[in-house]
C-alpha cells in the first residue's frame, strides 16, 4: 500500500541520482509510517538490555519485540549508549557476568 512498487525505477523516474536500494533502505529505515521517531523510553531501553542479554546482536528479533523501531535504531541505540551504560554498571556486556575478579581461593599459595 505504502512504499514504491519498483525501486529501481525509482530513481529514473524522479530524474535522481541515486541507486534504488538506498531509496529502499531509507524507506525501511525512516519513512514507513508506522515508525516511531525520537528518543528511546526507559522501557525501551530495558527491553533491550533484557533481548540482547537473550538474543545478542540479533538486532531485528530484538526490534520485532518493540513496535515501531527499527533493527537500524536498535542498534544505534545499543552501540553508543546501552552497551557503555552495561558496562559502567560493572557487567560485561558481551557476557554478561561482573566484572569483578571473583572472591576465591588461590591455590598457588
Amino acid at each position: 500500500m505504502n512504499g514504491h512498487q519498483n525501486w529501481r525505477a525509482l530513481p529514473k523516474q524522479a530524474g535522481l541520482l541515486r541507486y534504488g536500494k538506498s531509496y529502499r533502505l531509507r524507506w525501511v529505515n525512516y519513512h514507513r509510517p508506522e515508525i516511531r521517531h525520537g528518543n528511546f523510553t526507559s522501557e525501551e531501553e530495558e527491553t533491550i538490555i533484557k533481548l540482547h542479554q537473550l538474543l545478542d546482536n540479533k538486532w531485528s528479533a530484538i526490534a520485532s519485540r518493540l513496535p515501531g523501531r527499527t533493527d537500524n535504531e536498535v542498534k544505534n541505540v545499543w552501540n553508543p549508549h546501552l552497551k557503555k551504560w552495561v558496562s559502567r554498571m560493572g557487567t560485561d556486556s558481551v557476557t554478561y557476568h561482573s566484572k569483578s575478579p571473583s572472591k576465591g581461593f588461590d591455590y598457588d599459595e
